[in-house]
C-alpha cells in the first residue's frame, strides 16, 4: 500500500497541494498518477487533523480516495496511524508536492524493495532522479519499529531517517537513474516551481494525460527555457530545517 502525506501549510507556497492546473488541483492530478502504479493496492491520503487542512479530507472523499487525518507535526505518527488499518507488509511512502510522480519510477522503487528482499529501498538517498519523483518503499514491521523508537525532530516529521541513517542494521537498496537528473526540479515549493509544473501540464495533459518522465524529459528538450522557470532552489530545504531542530534540541 502507499500512504501520500499532503497539507494545506507551507512557508512559500500556502495550500499548493490544492492549486489547480488544467482544471484540477494538483493533488488531484497526483492521485490519478499514482492510481496508475502497477504494485500498489491501496491508496490512503494523510493529512493532519487541523482544521486547515479540512478541503484536503473534502477533496479525497469526493475522489473516493481514503482519507485519515492525524498529528500535524509528528509526521510519522500519522503515516503509520493510517497504515494500521490495512496491516500491510510493504509500504510506499509518497508526498503531496509531487504532482509530476511517475507510475513507472513508483513501481521500480517497489519492486527493487519487493523482489529484493530489503527492509527499505528508495530513488533519493543520493538522487538521481529529478527533484519530485521520489519515492521510498519498505517492510511496514521497519517503519514501526522507527514509530516506536524515533525521538528526533527530524525523524518524526520527516518519517524514514530513523531507518535509512541506520544501514548497519537495516538493508537498504537504492534505485538510480542514469544519467543523473538530480539538478532537475519537478515538485513544487514555490511560486516558481508551480509555474514550472503548470506549463508542463499544459504542454502534455491534454493529449497525454497518462505522460511520464520521458515525456517531460522529451517536452524539455523541445523547450529548454521551462527548465529555467524554477532553477536554482536547494534540494530538501524542509529536512535541512529539521536537522537544525536536531542540534537545538
Amino acid at each position: 500500500m502507499a500512504v501520500l502525506q499532503a497539507r494545506m501549510g507551507s512557508t512559500r507556497l500556502p495550500g499548493k497541494v490544492l492549486l489547480r492546473t488544467c482544471g484540477k488541483p494538483l493533488l488531484q492530478h497526483q492521485v490519478e498518477r499514482v492510481r496508475r502504479c502497477r504494485t500498489l493496492d491501496t491508496l490512503v491520503v494523510a493529512t493532519s487533523d487541523s482544521p486547515e487542512d479540512a478541503p484536503i479530507a473534502a477533496l479525497c472523499e469526493a475522489l473516493g480516495v481514503p482519507v485519515f487525518r492525524g498529528s500535524l507535526h509528528d509526521v510519522l505518527d500519522r503515516m503509520v496511524r493510517a497504515a494500521q488499518p490495512h496491516a500491510p507488509h510493504w509500504f510506499v511512502r509518497l508526498t503531496g508536492d509531487c504532482p509530476l510522480a511517475d507510475p513507472a519510477v513508483i513501481d521500480q522503487v517497489v519492486l527493487a524493495c519487493r523482489e529484493e528482499g530489503v527492509d527499505y529501498a528508495s530513488n533519493a538517498l543520493h538522487p538521481s532522479f529529478p527533484d519530485g519523483l521520489d519515492a521510498e518503499c519498505m517492510r511496514f514491521a521497519v517503519l514501526e519499529e522507527a514509530w516506536r523508537e524515533a525521538r528526533k525532530p527530524s525523524e518524526r516529521e520527516h518519517v524514514t531517517p530513523f531507518i535509512h541513517g541506520q544501514p548497519q542494521r537495516y538493508v537498504l537498496r537504492e534505485v538510480r537513474h542514469a544519467p543523473d537528473l538530480s539538478a532537475l526540479r519537478w515538485t513544487v515549493d514555490d511560486p516558481a516551481d508551480f509555474v514550472f509544473v503548470s506549463q508542463v501540464y499544459e504542454h502534455l495533459y491534454p493529449t497525454r494525460p497518462e505522460f511520464g518522465l520521458e515525456d517531460v524529459l522529451a517536452l524539455l528538450r523541445a523547450h529548454p527555457e521551462l527548465a529555467a522557470l524554477n532553477a536554482g532552489t536547494q534540494r530538501n530545504e524542509g529536512y535541512l530545517r529539521s536537522l537544525q531542530k536536531d542540534a537545538a534540541a
